[in-house]
């Protein structure tokens, strides 16, 4: 291996670690904002302490995220000078704007109200307090709405000329709302809010178990457990047609995701194998005869294109192909917990052990899902960083092999500390409940 080859496989990795480690939080924060706004305005119209003290439990844990996202955030933008200036010389006129909204949006919009949220205490009423819950939420989904416009703009660009090598806006609604966007978007918004439920859900389960079955607990699991099990059809749905538009826009990546090697009809779909990039064949193939024609095409013997169709510019298939099953799994995992739990504690009833246990386990399903869903999105457009303009070997920076491996040990070492900080922290919290 070249020392290119090693500066370009550090440099990724080392990106990919920082994004993964960053995702988490907004994931928490994006639908926990608006949580967090229900339960003020049920604790305002109400006027029941319960809801008040759900309220002042879950804008800790809110606050203690959005700081985290925050710190996270800022250091992906130093590695796109230094890691992969070839990035930002390339689409720099539009990369740089859309993530400059972003930046205004987190640090001006949320950091300022969520600090009257989390300090106001009794100097603001709790109307002010409404208003301040109102603008974070907004400010987060603002933020995702910027983040993802770039990112689906990466998958599916739109609205642009190339000039001396340079990606020169011809149409801001183009670049804004290209072909994935609503799709991911809408993706991305769900599972932010199925992950805000089972986070929810999971930590009043513990509380319960640990004792603290009080009003406030129970109202804020019967609200997750109801949450999760309307978001997670929705779900679904969403997913079909993100899928959907990914064929059309991005067939290679679905050759990858559904390990496709040769272009044929009346194409079956693998459940599970274990795909051999090498020999381009599944090896131990479970699968269900012309079943992906039929989901993808609606028709079990339309053709479907496979990787031969696009090599050399093809993804690695067996990481995208399990990434994509085990969010797909624990999908379904979270839908027969969600619906269950809602069974559970239909018209009031108390939810029994084995469910507070189950909810517990799930405290971070949402997670998973979420990560395994990003390994597709990104792995799967290899080797492209800008689908059709940019590959991702020739955006890395000249930074060395060694410098790139002494970052990345920090990088590592620095995110595994605050992740386990993070879950230190919020089992305290839970510990603690609302006096914390």
């Amino acid at each position: 291996m070249t020392a290119t080859a090693d500066a370009l496989l550090l440099a990724r990795v080392q990106f990919a670690t920082n994004m993964s480690f960053h995702i988490l939080f907004p994931a928490i924060s994006i639908g926990l904002a608006w949580l967090v706004l229900y339960f003020r305005l049920r604790a305002n119209y109400s006027g029941e302490a319960r809801w008040a003290e759900t309220y002042t439990f879950w804008v800790k844990v809110l606050a203690l995220t959005f700081a985290l996202g925050v710190v996270s955030g800022v250091t992906m933008s130093f590695q796109f000078g230094t890691n992969w200036p070839g990035y930002m010389k390339t689409v720099g006129n539009i990369a740089g704007p859309l993530l400059s909204y972003e930046i205004l949006f987190a640090f001006f919009l949320e950091a300022a109200f969520i600090g009257v949220m989390l300090f106001g205490g009794q100097r603001v009423s709790p109307r002010m307090h409404a208003v301040a819950a109102f603008l974070v939420a907004l400010g987060t989904t603002i933020s995702a709405f910027w983040i993802l416009a770039l990112d689906s703009w990466m998958q599916t660009p739109a609205g642009f000329t190339m000039i001396d090598g340079q990606a020169h806006v011809t149409s801001w609604l183009a670049v804004i709302f290209n072909p994935s966007f609503p799709y991911r978007l809408t993706h991305m918004l769900l599972a932010s809010g199925l992950t805000v439920a089972f986070l929810v859900a999971g930590i009043s389960a513990y509380r319960w178990l640990r004792g603290q079955a009080g009003p406030d607990v129970q109202a804020a699991l019967r609200t997750a457990v109801h949450v999760a099990a309307v978001l997670i059809p929705l779900q679904i749905v969403a997913g079909d047609q993100h899928g959907l538009n990914t064929l059309e826009h991005q067939p290679a990546k679905i050759a990858a995701i559904e390990a496709i090697w040769k272009t044929e009809k009346g194409v079956p779909l693998v459940l599970f194998a274990i795909p051999d990039d090498e020999k381009r064949r599944n090896d131990f193939s479970i699968e269900i005869p012309k079943g992906a024609s039929l989901v993808l095409k609606h028709d079990a013997n339309a053709e479907l294109k496979g990787i031969d169709s696009f090599a050399p510019n093809t993804a690695p298939v067996a990481p995208v192909f399990f990434a994509f099953r085990v969010m797909v799994g624990m999908g379904v995992l979270m839908l027969l917990a969600a619906w269950a739990g809602a069974w559970a504690t239909r018209g009031g009833m108390l939810p029994q052990r084995w469910m507070l246990w189950t909810f517990s386990g799930f405290t971070f399903a949402g997670w998973i899902a979420t990560l395994a869903g990003w390994l597709v999105t990104e792995i799967g457009r290899q080797p492209w960083l800008v689908t059709g303009i940019l590959k991702t070997a020739d955006a890395v920076g000249g930074i060395s092999g060694a410098q790139l491996g002494a970052s990345l040990t920090g990088y590592v070492i620095t995110y595994t500390v605050m992740l386990l900080a993070y879950l230190v922290v919020l089992t305290h919290l839970a510990g603690k409940g609302a006096r914390a």
